[in-house]
């Protein structure tokens, strides 16, 4: 009985042991017109055998690579695309420059950010003010995505500003705004919010069942 650990190692575990002993096959083709007729076939048989594949973009020329890797690039046939080197196969991947942003109030989002900043740099004005006004709403909203309860207006101003860097003032945001905040929130999110204010004014306290 043979055993996966005394066979030779699979290069690509993916394709299974038939199809690398068919690779095998390949490399004792002497002739090399029939090796390249067989080296086609193969092709076929590892496509159908792996149709996801399929979705990959120019799948064909991932599986000419594929067989190339698998007869550790001693396969000599023509192949409608370059072959590739083993050198190539061995370089290491390039860093991947990750993004560093401030991780701050992350729950808002970079488009928030960008929001914010656009909105700093905008003259004083009623243009202003409305943007603000939407940014805020905005915010409480996605907010209340990750937090189920409810949230005073005043900590969404606060941290508006505090993502502005201090250049959007509390003070600009009147009264008549912030109840536009609650005014155009969901309804369930306002009733909860409305319960809640009720329930702290009375003193009695929510309990879940």
């Amino acid at each position: 009985m043979e055993y996966n650990t005394s066979l030779p190692h699979l290069i690509i575990p993916e394709y299974g042991r038939n199809v690398q002993k068919m690779v095998g096959h390949l490399l004792t083709i002497e002739d090399k017109e029939e090796r390249n007729r067989q080296a086609q076939n193969l092709i076929d048989i590892i496509g159908n055998l792996n149709p996801q594949i399929r979705d990959v973009p120019d799948f064909k020329h991932k599986l000419w690579d594929h067989l190339f890797i698998m007869s550790d690039f001693k396969l000599d046939v023509d192949s409608p695309y370059p072959k590739p080197s083993e050198e190539s196969l061995k370089e290491k991947p390039e860093l991947v420059p990750y993004p560093r942003n401030n991780r701050r109030y992350r729950h808002y989002g970079n488009v928030i950010r960008k929001m914010i900043d656009y909105a700093v740099e905008q003259p004083p004005g009623e243009e202003k003010e409305k943007l603000k006004i939407a940014i805020a709403n905005h915010m409480k909203k996605t907010y209340l995505i990750w937090n189920k309860d409810t949230v005073d207006d005043e900590v969404i101003l606060m941290e508006m500003n505090a993502l502005a860097n201090g250049k959007l003032k509390l003070d600009d945001m009147n009264l008549k705004h912030k109840q536009e905040l609650v005014k155009d929130m969901p309804n369930n999110k306002r009733q909860h919010h409305s319960s809640n204010n009720k329930n702290r004014r009375s003193g009695k306290k929510r309990y879940k069942k």
